[in-house]
Parts: structure tokens; C-alpha cells; sequence
């Protein structure tokens, strides 16, 4: 799955026929999220081949891109991993912005493997805020190797940074200052945590691997809950989320149709396949 998803961000994908080649060419055009990306990309996909007059752009760029491009009326559907914030509905006055939640997702403290098999295997949140906000610099102050933290943020747009944000700093617009590093994507943060020894990072529960490894979390009780698909479904996990489709009003024509098609099996099927909890788990 992670070949494929790494694949998927590259940038535009136009999906369908060409309109040389079909009766009744008809355009659906999708972007935001990157997290939600890689379920609409298959989605897509599997849609247009009961469709093939339909020609479905898929592109990503984060939520905040699918809530601004939606709000211009530049897209159909935005794809968004976190809430609409007051401030943009305010933007967008006349947007009748309403969210289809298409499945389930954590976003998980990530840290390289390095760290992990050096024993830093759980924090509390308390712990992972004194990392982004710089009081905290070097693993060994959490029983890991004399090594600087590097401290991997999202951009300010993103999603995953919204919910991250508002779990660890209670403040979803919280600054970093400890950050080192400020990068877009899952696909971007996954690889340089990948090739760092000494990061942490957020990531969506979705884009764990051997070299990137989820953190359980430290309650304030003293349990220990770990970043499994497990305790994501039955909601003990800390740090969960709905992914969400957006539109302007509800939706009609091949745009309700292919949210529909989200919401069958065979659409919550993909849920799952990449990763995700499906609605009725």
C-alpha cells in the first residue's frame, strides 16, 4: 500500500476518457487532502469504469486547499482530515460548506525507528508538546540516546496538524518553535523521518511503517494506549479524526452519486484497504 500511496501524491491525475472518445464527456474535479487522497484516487478509479464519459480530476495540495479551492468554486468536492475553522467559513459567505465523513483515521506521534528500538516507546502529550515547543531537545531527558531531537512540523494548512495540534498544544493553530523542519505532505514528512535517526513527527495512522514507527501515548492516569486500527476503532486512542469529503450545498449529478458510491461497500472496502476504519466499524 505505502508504494502505492507514495505514488499517488506525485501531483494531477485526470481519470476517465478523452472527450475525443466519449458521447457525453462530463467533468468532476477533486483536491485537498493528502491523507484522504489515496481512498478517492482508487475510488476514482473504480467509479469511472461504470462511467466512462466522466473525466475525474484528483488533486492534492492538503485541506486547506480543498476548503479554499471549494470555496472559489475551482472544485467539486474538497477532500479535508480536520473541522472547517470559523475563519474560513467566514471567507466564504456564500459557501453552504457541508462534510460527508467517509471514514476513520489517527494521527499518531511518529519518531524513527532508531529511536523507537532505543526504547522511546511511549510519551505523554505533556512530553510531546515540551518537543515543539523547544523545551525539550535531546532523547536522553526521555530515556533515549544523547542525540538531538529533530522536530518535524506540518505547514500551518494541513489537517494532520490541526487535530495534532489541538491533542498535544490544545491550540490546533499552536506555533512550534522547536520545530526544525516544516514540511507539507504525509509523503514528505514519512521520508525525512525515514532518513533522520533522531526525528519525531505526525503522521496519519495510515503511513506507519518499519522505519516509521507510531508512538503509544501516555495517559494521565498512567495507562498506555498504543497507535493500533484496535483502539482507533473503539475510540481509546487520543488523537483520532473523520475523514471528510466537503461541497458546497449538498451535493447532485455525478458528484452525490460518487459520494454515494464512498458510502457503499464496495467505497468503504477502499476505506479499509488503504488503511482507514470504515463507517460501520
Amino acid at each position: 500500500m505505502l508504494q502505492y500511496m507514495t505514488a499517488r501524491l506525485a501531483g494531477l491525475f485526470v481519470l476517465g476518457c478523452f472527450i475525443s472518445s466519449c458521447s457525453r464527456p462530463e467533468n468532476l474535479s477533486i483536491a485537498g487532502s493528502t491523507t484522504v487522497l489515496p481512498v478517492i484516487s482508487v475510488a476514482a478509479e473504480r467509479y469511472q469504469l461504470a462511467n466512462p464519459g466522466l473525466s475525474i480530476l484528483v488533486n492534492a495540495g492538503g485541506s486547506g486547499v480543498g476548503v479554499n479551492q471549494l470555496g472559489n468554486g475551482a472544485i467539486d468536492i474538497g477532500m479535508i482530515s480536520r473541522n472547517i475553522t470559523i475563519d474560513e467559513i467566514a471567507s466564504y459567505p456564500d459557501v453552504n460548506f457541508i462534510v460527508h465523513a467517509i471514514g476513520k483515521d489517527a494521527v499518531v506521534p511518529v519518531v524513527s525507528s532508531e529511536i523507537h528500538a532505543a526504547g522511546v516507546t511511549a510519551l505523554s502529550l505533556g512530553n510531546i508538546a515540551s518537543i515543539y515547543l523547544g523545551e525539550i531537545q535531546n532523547w536522553r531527558e526521555l530515556g533515549g540516546p544523547d542525540r538531538d531531537i529533530l522536530v518535524v512540523d506540518k505547514e500551518q494548512s494541513r489537517g494532520t496538524r490541526h487535530v495534532f495540534m489541538e491533542a498535544v498544544m490544545g491550540d490546533e493553530e499552536a506555533l512550534a518553535p522547536g520545530a526544525d523542519l516544516v514540511l507539507g505532505s504525509n509523503n514528505e514528512e514519512q521520508t525525512a523521518i525515514v532518513q533522520s535517526d533522531s526525528a519525531i513527527g505526525m503522521l496519519s495512522h495510515a503511513w506507519l511503517n518499519d522505519d516509521v514507527v507510531g508512538l503509544s501515548v501516555i495517559l494521565g492516569d498512567g495507562s498506555i494506549i498504543e497507535p493500533t486500527l484496535a483502539n482507533i476503532i473503539n475510540d481509546s486512542y487520543p488523537i483520532t479524526r473523520d475523514l471528510l469529503l466537503v461541497t458546497n450545498g449538498q451535493p447532485q449529478d455525478f458528484a452525490a452519486d460518487f459520494i454515494a458510491f464512498i458510502f457503499s461497500t464496495e467505497g468503504q472496502t477502499i476505506v479499509e484497504e488503504n488503511g482507514y476504519v470504515a463507517l460501520d466499524r
